[in-house]
């Protein structure tokens, strides 16, 4: 999956005919999702209707879960996701991941964002400070940080682990950062320095968040797909997804009639 590559295509990310099974039960039909680089595009929906699960199958996180079993194609920079022989660590590089609660290892905030560059490699101190610098002022925490980068991460506000799990996935340089309800635990106040974050990276990163927050998901992407049940109902522009949707059960979702 090379930076060449990735120029190449219109689409970063390219789902067809996508289904998952866990066991029997059918959680995920036919999605098909193309997804553009430099976009945030949201994924929005009531609980258990699928986005959460579509998200992990872009770095085959659902693979860690027993009798999973996927279908269909996923391309992500031209690259066949699903192929068995794909190389899941750089597949994990490339696509990182935000989770909901805030996930810092209990080592201090230069060893949590030194983590990903030290386990592909890098050992040279000055290339590390470096990228340690780098990843905190793009997650917008190094002003706040910077003097104490040897205490314990686990001290940190809500708020600001966030912030260091972003710039923990931001270390190893990724082309697609996936995001799963990253802001649902935090308060007000953190909620719109991540949101501010998110826009401030799609310049240089392509972002897909699930979201049950109708107003952020309005506020900070460019294209939102509504799940139902499983399948896409529709998928759009922001604007006119919540302002003219097509489909009837989107609007009876965002209108808050269901969900």
């Amino acid at each position: 999956m090379t930076t060449e590559t990735i120029e190449k295509v219109e689409y970063i990310i390219e789902t067809k005919d996508v289904d998952l099974f866990y066991g029997s039960k059918q959680a995920l039909q036919k999605i098909a999702l193309n997804i553009k680089k430099n976009q945030v595009t949201a994924l929005i929906g009531p609980s258990g209707c699928g986005k959460s699960t579509f998200l992990r199958t872009l770095n085959r996180m659902n693979d860690l879960i027993p009798n999973v079993k996927t279908t269909g194609e996923i391309y992500i920079g031209g690259e066949n996701v699903q192929d068995p022989k794909i190389d899941m660590v750089n597949l994990r590089k490339k696509v990182g991941m935000v989770f909901q609660q805030a996930n810092p290892f209990p080592f201090s905030i230069y060893d949590n964002v030194a983590y990903g560059p030290r386990m592909h490699g890098v050992k040279d101190k000055k290339v590390l400070d470096e990228i340690v610098e780098r990843s905190l002022r793009q997650a917008a925490l190094w002003e706040e940080v910077h003097d104490r980068l040897d205490r314990s991460a686990i001290g940190m506000s809500g708020g600001q682990q966030q912030r260091l799990c972003i710039a923990r996935v931001l270390a190893v340089k990724p082309d697609v950062i996936l995001m799963d309800e990253p802001t649902s635990a935090l308060d007000p106040i953190s909620t719109a320095k991540v949101e501010d974050l998110i826009l401030e990276l799609k310049k240089d990163y392509t972002i897909v968040i699930v979201t049950h927050n109708m107003q952020q998901a309005s506020r900070i992407s460019d294209e939102t797909a509504f799940f139902l049940n499983g399948h896409i109902v529709e998928f759009a522009d922001t604007t006119s997804i919540f302002t003219n949707p097509a489909e009837k059960e989107t609007e009876d979702y965002i209108s808050g009639r269901f969900g």
